[in-house]
């Protein structure tokens, strides 16, 4: 379940039962909500000597938040924030600036790292003007917006023009038509080493090509010597009926 904090409207019609001597029950029924929530709201936000005040109650529950909330790590203000600034003037990546943040060792910043990702927010956060405009020119990009992390389809470890293995022709899914091979790897412990394979889909013939690594030059290199080393088609029927 999940918890609304009262709104001042709420809070007005509590000071406005209090003072009517409405019971707290009452003013739980017509709130529709908890009776503790009600007397737990007059019990902190009532001043000693005091009736419960609405107005009181709403900047009190206003302070509350904003002690709670943990310490921006990179405020405009901070002494951190400079360092950063002047390495940024220097042409120092956000990634660059982190990396030298972990290493640094100066009294007056102890716990200085911030990652990468808290520098862009920090530079984005600044209200418009002159700063911020020149530091998103610092930055390799320089785009005004950025995107967020989680936008647009994430590209790495795809291959450029790929042509996916559900859109090869009909002849080559039903195993009709000699002559299509279908290659794949073995790894061994820690991609140390590894085995390729190639399968004729029609006969079902296959071979084992020995590779020196699992990269894809050393799959191309022993994939095409293999292939290369395959007699024509008419002597390998006859080679598979032998």
């Amino acid at each position: 379940m999940s918890y609304h904090e009262l709104s001042v409207e709420e809070r007005a019609i509590i000071q406005i039962g209090q003072a009517r001597g409405f019971s707290r029950r009452w003013l739980a029924s017509l709130l529709k909500r908890a009776p503790s929530t009600i007397s737990r709201e007059i019990r902190r936000n009532r001043v000693t000597g005091h009736d419960y005040s609405a107005h009181v109650a709403q900047q009190q529950m206003q302070v509350r938040r904003r002690s709670c909330r943990p310490k921006r790590k990179l405020s405009p203000d901070s002494e951190r924030f400079e360092l950063v600034t002047h390495l940024l003037r220097e042409r120092l990546s956000p990634e660059q600036i982190a990396g030298k943040l972990r290493n640094m060792k100066i009294p007056s910043l102890r716990d200085a790292y911030v990652c990468r990702e808290t520098i862009y927010n920090a530079i984005y956060a600044l209200p418009v003007g002159g700063l911020r405009k020149e530091l998103i020119l610092c930055l390799r990009q320089g785009n005004a917006t950025r995107r967020p992390r989680s936008g647009g389809v994430d590209r790495r470890w795809q291959i450029p023009e790929m042509l996916s293995i559900h859109v090869r022709p009909p002849e080559i899914e039903d195993r009709l038509m000699p002559g299509h091979w279908e290659g794949d790897l073995i790894k061994g412990k820690a991609n140390a080493s590894a085995v390729g394979t190639l399968v004729e889909r029609t006969s079902g013939y296959l071979m084992l090509i020995k590779m020196s690594d699992a990269t894809a030059t050393s799959a191309v290199e022993g994939f095409s010597a293999a292939l290369n080393r395959m007699p024509s088609y008419g002597d390998f029927w006859c080679m598979r009926e032998r």
